[in-house]
């Protein structure tokens, strides 16, 4: 049974999802209404990706001595206001600004959540009380995205970011009624967490997330133009496709938090593996609407099993840092969704057509696996749950 706190971190993260990816679908909507290219509107996503970057040290920093649920209510009171910045946006600069301001409780909402929800389980079911958390965000892409996206479409896309204040409403409530009090902040000080994230094994891990990030959002930044301009979808049947990925991207995370309290390497790898070989068939099959969309929903699931698994990869690695080093790990995620929409952007300027993208994934995961695969050749980075015994 899923405790009521953790369904309370999984509401806040369903809209903190919701904000950060209702974007993608409304596109050109966004871009048609501010004069600006489809390339240029993507750039919101990495702005957004760049804010929880640059904001999950600060905030991190900035938080450390407030107890956890203080701290959570405070974010969440950041998302609030910055999506109501979001809604009322005159101009494309204003909305850059107000997407960045709400990603400033992206990464440490995240990061002090997982924290809290793995403190809150037997240690064996650790990673799926994690995935569960991130079941929020994933739902979003079953349920905020593709009705969002339909807000957006019909009442125009301000409408999709006043929905999404209503939501953050309701989450701040249920944290309010049923996320425990006496949960401490930082205790060791500050310099001893920032010390022991300089270590290769905790870094590792935050650079396979990165490069995670980047070989899905190197994609998914652009999939609707690509699913409208090659695969010949309707604006209508791309919302389908985004609740259907939605689904994949569900499944995915929480098989992936119960594999993972198994085999948390083995899940990785075989993660990354599948995702290169369903985004090579995707290249192959994109012009095809049935196969594309199963093939776009088993690589959701794929790309989403690997959130949790590396989650708790960082935080085990950073023993003497977790608050420090689960909130900077989803900076790392968000550096990649920046970097992947930089180069989906970048590739598609140099002439690079929508139906390659697939591809530029999977080369960009095959780094991801190449970086996972070094550790069997250095214990002192393996998963602590891994490591030979001395």
């Amino acid at each position: 049974m899923i405790s009521k706190p953790i369904l309370a971190l999984a509401a806040a993260s369903f809209g903190i999802g919701t904000t950060e990816f209702v974007i993608m679908g409304l596109l050109p909507d966004v871009a048609g209404d501010f004069g600006v290219t489809i390339p240029q509107a993507g750039h919101l996503v990495s702005g957004y990706a760049m804010g929880v970057v640059v904001g999950a040290p600060l905030v991190a920093i900035a938080t450390a001595g407030l107890p956890r649920k203080t701290a959570l209510l405070a974010l969440m009171a950041v998302f609030i206001i910055g999506n109501l910045g979001c809604a009322l946006a005159p101009t494309y600069g204003l909305l850059m600004a107000a997407r960045i301001v709400t990603a400033f409780s992206h990464g440490a909402f995240f990061g002090i959540g997982a924290v809290v929800a793995r403190d809150l389980v037997p240690r064996e079911q650790r990673t799926q009380a994690v995935s569960l958390m991130f079941a929020g965000l994933t739902l979003a892409n079953v349920l905020g995205v593709p009705f969002g996206t339909a807000l957006g479409q019909a009442a125009g896309w301000r409408a999709a970011f006043w929905a999404v204040v209503a939501i953050g409403l309701i989450a701040g409530l249920a944290i309010i009624r049923y996320v425990p009090s006496g949960l401490p902040g930082t205790r060791g000080g500050l310099t001893r967490e920032f010390r022991a994230l300089g270590r290769w094994p905790v870094l590792l891990p935050m650079l396979i997330s990165t490069i995670a990030s980047v070989s899905m959002f190197s994609l998914f930044t652009y999939i609707t133009p690509l699913l409208e301009e090659v695969t010949g979808l309707t604006p209508h049947g791309v919302t389908g496709a985004l609740l259907a990925i939605g689904v994949g991207l569900t499944i995915g995370n929480l098989v992936g938090g119960r594999l993972a309290d198994r085999n948390l390497l083995g899940t990785v790898i075989g993660a990354f593996v599948g995702v290169m070989l369903v985004l090579v068939l995707l290249a192959l099959a994109i012009q095809s609407a049935v196969p594309t969309l199963i093939l776009l929903i088993l690589w959701g699931g794929l790309a989403f099993a690997l959130v949790s698994p590396l989650q708790i990869w960082v935080v085990d690695a950073a023993t003497d840092a977790p608050n420090l080093a689960s909130t900077l790990n989803q900076g790392a995620f968000n550096l990649g969704n920046a970097v992947g929409a930089g180069i989906g952007g970048a590739a598609l300027n140099a002439g690079v057509h929508y139906a390659q993208l697939p591809l530029l994934g999977a080369m960009v995961a095959a780094v991801a696996l190449a970086l996972t695969l070094s550790t069997f050749a250095n214990r002192r980075v393996m998963p602590v749950q891994l490591r030979p015994a001395e």
